[in-house]
Protein backbone atom coordinates (compact mmCIF):
# COMPACT_ATOMS: atom_id res chain seq x y z
CA UNK A 1 0.00 0.00 0.00
CA UNK A 2 1.50 3.11 -0.98
CA UNK A 3 2.79 6.09 1.24
CA UNK A 4 1.10 3.95 4.69
CA UNK A 5 2.99 1.26 6.92
CA UNK A 6 1.85 -2.42 7.52
CA UNK A 7 -0.60 -3.47 9.46
CA UNK A 8 0.45 -7.37 10.54
CA UNK A 9 -1.28 -8.07 13.70
CA UNK A 10 -0.80 -11.27 14.86
CA UNK A 11 -3.11 -12.76 18.42
CA UNK A 12 -5.38 -15.95 18.73
CA UNK A 13 -3.78 -17.37 14.83
CA UNK A 14 -5.44 -14.15 13.42
CA UNK A 15 -3.46 -12.00 11.24
CA UNK A 16 -4.93 -8.31 9.74
CA UNK A 17 -3.70 -7.33 6.80
CA UNK A 18 -3.76 -5.52 3.51
CA UNK A 19 -6.51 -7.73 0.93
CA UNK A 20 -4.97 -9.03 -2.35
CA UNK A 21 -6.53 -9.60 -5.73
CA UNK A 22 -6.49 -13.64 -3.91
CA UNK A 23 -8.97 -12.46 -1.54
CA UNK A 24 -11.52 -10.23 -3.74
CA UNK A 25 -13.72 -13.53 -3.76
CA UNK A 26 -14.14 -14.11 -0.34
CA UNK A 27 -14.21 -10.53 0.51
CA UNK A 28 -17.29 -10.44 -2.31
CA UNK A 29 -18.58 -13.14 -0.56
CA UNK A 30 -18.67 -11.57 3.13
CA UNK A 31 -19.70 -8.19 1.23
CA UNK A 32 -23.09 -10.60 -0.13
CA UNK A 33 -23.90 -11.18 3.92
CA UNK A 34 -23.85 -7.46 4.81
CA UNK A 35 -25.37 -6.34 1.18
CA UNK A 36 -27.51 -8.92 -0.08
CA UNK A 37 -29.80 -6.83 -2.18
CA UNK A 38 -26.00 -6.93 -4.56
CA UNK A 39 -25.08 -9.79 -5.98
CA UNK A 40 -21.24 -11.65 -5.48
CA UNK A 41 -20.32 -10.83 -8.95
CA UNK A 42 -20.84 -7.20 -8.27
CA UNK A 43 -19.28 -7.18 -4.77
CA UNK A 44 -16.24 -8.18 -6.69
CA UNK A 45 -15.91 -6.13 -9.09
CA UNK A 46 -16.19 -3.13 -6.93
CA UNK A 47 -13.78 -4.48 -4.39
CA UNK A 48 -11.34 -4.53 -6.89
CA UNK A 49 -10.54 -1.18 -7.16
CA UNK A 50 -9.85 -1.14 -3.67
CA UNK A 51 -6.72 -3.87 -4.01
CA UNK A 52 -3.71 -2.16 -3.80
CA UNK A 53 -2.75 -2.93 -7.65
CA UNK A 54 -5.52 -0.98 -8.97
CA UNK A 55 -5.25 1.78 -6.97
CA UNK A 56 -4.55 4.84 -9.42
CA UNK A 57 -6.16 8.55 -9.08
CA UNK A 58 -8.59 7.93 -6.52
CA UNK A 59 -9.05 9.43 -3.07
CA UNK A 60 -7.21 7.17 -0.87
CA UNK A 61 -9.06 3.75 0.02
CA UNK A 62 -7.82 0.85 2.04
CA UNK A 63 -9.67 -2.95 2.76
CA UNK A 64 -7.98 -4.98 5.49
CA UNK A 65 -8.81 -8.48 6.08
CA UNK A 66 -8.89 -10.48 9.13
CA UNK A 67 -6.97 -14.11 7.99
CA UNK A 68 -7.01 -16.79 10.21
CA UNK A 69 -4.10 -19.36 10.31
CA UNK A 70 -5.63 -22.01 7.63
CA UNK A 71 -5.62 -18.75 5.24
CA UNK A 72 -9.50 -18.25 5.55
CA UNK A 73 -10.66 -14.72 5.69
CA UNK A 74 -13.13 -14.55 8.70
CA UNK A 75 -13.69 -10.51 8.25
CA UNK A 76 -12.47 -7.14 6.52
CA UNK A 77 -13.01 -3.82 7.22
CA UNK A 78 -13.41 -1.22 3.78
CA UNK A 79 -12.02 1.73 4.53
CA UNK A 80 -12.19 5.75 2.58
CA UNK A 81 -11.21 8.74 2.95
CA UNK A 82 -14.06 11.47 2.88
CA UNK A 83 -13.99 15.10 2.94
CA UNK A 84 -16.65 15.06 5.85
CA UNK A 85 -18.58 13.39 8.23
CA UNK A 86 -21.80 13.96 10.29
CA UNK A 87 -20.48 15.08 13.37
CA UNK A 88 -17.09 15.14 12.55
CA UNK A 89 -14.28 18.54 12.53
CA UNK A 90 -15.40 19.93 9.25
CA UNK A 91 -11.94 21.48 8.64
CA UNK A 92 -10.51 18.14 8.09
CA UNK A 93 -11.02 14.89 6.12
CA UNK A 94 -12.10 12.04 7.61
CA UNK A 95 -11.27 8.23 7.54
CA UNK A 96 -14.54 6.47 6.99
CA UNK A 97 -15.45 3.32 7.67
CA UNK A 98 -17.62 1.37 4.50
CA UNK A 99 -17.85 -1.84 5.91
CA UNK A 100 -17.31 -3.96 8.50
CA UNK A 101 -17.62 -7.75 8.68
CA UNK A 102 -16.77 -10.11 11.00
CA UNK A 103 -17.51 -14.29 10.78
CA UNK A 104 -19.99 -15.19 13.44
CA UNK A 105 -17.50 -17.58 14.88
CA UNK A 106 -15.10 -14.90 15.57
CA UNK A 107 -16.91 -12.31 16.86
CA UNK A 108 -16.52 -11.39 20.95
CA UNK A 109 -12.87 -12.23 19.86
CA UNK A 110 -11.30 -9.28 19.31
CA UNK A 111 -10.94 -9.50 15.60
CA UNK A 112 -13.24 -6.26 15.42
CA UNK A 113 -11.39 -4.82 17.72
CA UNK A 114 -8.49 -5.68 16.10
CA UNK A 115 -9.89 -4.69 12.52
CA UNK A 116 -10.44 -0.92 13.58
CA UNK A 117 -7.67 -0.50 15.24
CA UNK A 118 -5.57 -1.47 11.99
CA UNK A 119 -8.19 0.92 10.24
CA UNK A 120 -7.73 4.11 12.53
CA UNK A 121 -3.79 3.79 11.87
CA UNK A 122 -5.09 3.42 8.26
CA UNK A 123 -6.97 6.77 8.91
CA UNK A 124 -4.02 8.49 11.16
CA UNK A 125 -1.10 7.71 7.97
CA UNK A 126 -3.78 10.10 6.23
CA UNK A 127 -3.67 12.87 8.76
CA UNK A 128 -6.80 12.48 9.79
CA UNK A 129 -7.33 13.33 13.47
CA UNK A 130 -11.58 11.66 13.39
CA UNK A 131 -12.52 8.19 12.23
CA UNK A 132 -16.75 7.67 11.09
CA UNK A 133 -19.00 5.15 10.14
CA UNK A 134 -22.63 4.60 10.20
CA UNK A 135 -25.20 1.48 10.48
CA UNK A 136 -28.77 0.97 9.67
CA UNK A 137 -31.13 2.19 12.51
CA UNK A 138 -32.07 -1.90 13.24
CA UNK A 139 -28.49 -3.01 13.42
CA UNK A 140 -28.42 -3.16 16.85
CA UNK A 141 -25.61 -5.85 17.09
CA UNK A 142 -23.45 -3.21 14.51
CA UNK A 143 -24.32 -0.28 16.98
CA UNK A 144 -23.21 -1.74 19.85
CA UNK A 145 -20.09 -3.18 18.49
CA UNK A 146 -18.93 0.43 17.23
CA UNK A 147 -20.18 1.86 20.68
CA UNK A 148 -17.84 -0.90 22.45
CA UNK A 149 -15.33 0.18 20.73
CA UNK A 150 -15.47 4.25 21.59
CA UNK A 151 -17.50 5.10 18.31
CA UNK A 152 -20.55 7.76 19.54
CA UNK A 153 -23.83 8.70 18.01
CA UNK A 154 -24.05 11.64 15.98
CA UNK A 155 -27.17 11.40 14.30
CA UNK A 156 -30.11 9.04 13.45
CA UNK A 157 -31.68 9.97 10.20
CA UNK A 158 -34.22 8.35 7.90
CA UNK A 159 -34.01 8.66 4.38
CA UNK A 160 -36.78 9.32 1.69
CA UNK A 161 -37.00 9.62 -1.83
CA UNK A 162 -40.03 9.68 -4.59
CA UNK A 163 -39.57 9.20 -7.85
CA UNK A 164 -40.77 12.31 -9.97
Amino acid sequence: MPGSRSYYVAMDEVVIRPAERADVSEIAAMCYLLWPAVSIEEHARDLMSMVPSELSGKLPASLLVAEQSSGRLVGFVQLGLRSHADGCNPAHHVGFIEGWYVASEYRRRKVGTRLIAAAEDWARSQNCIEMASDTWLDNVESQRAHEALGFEIVDRCVHYRKSL
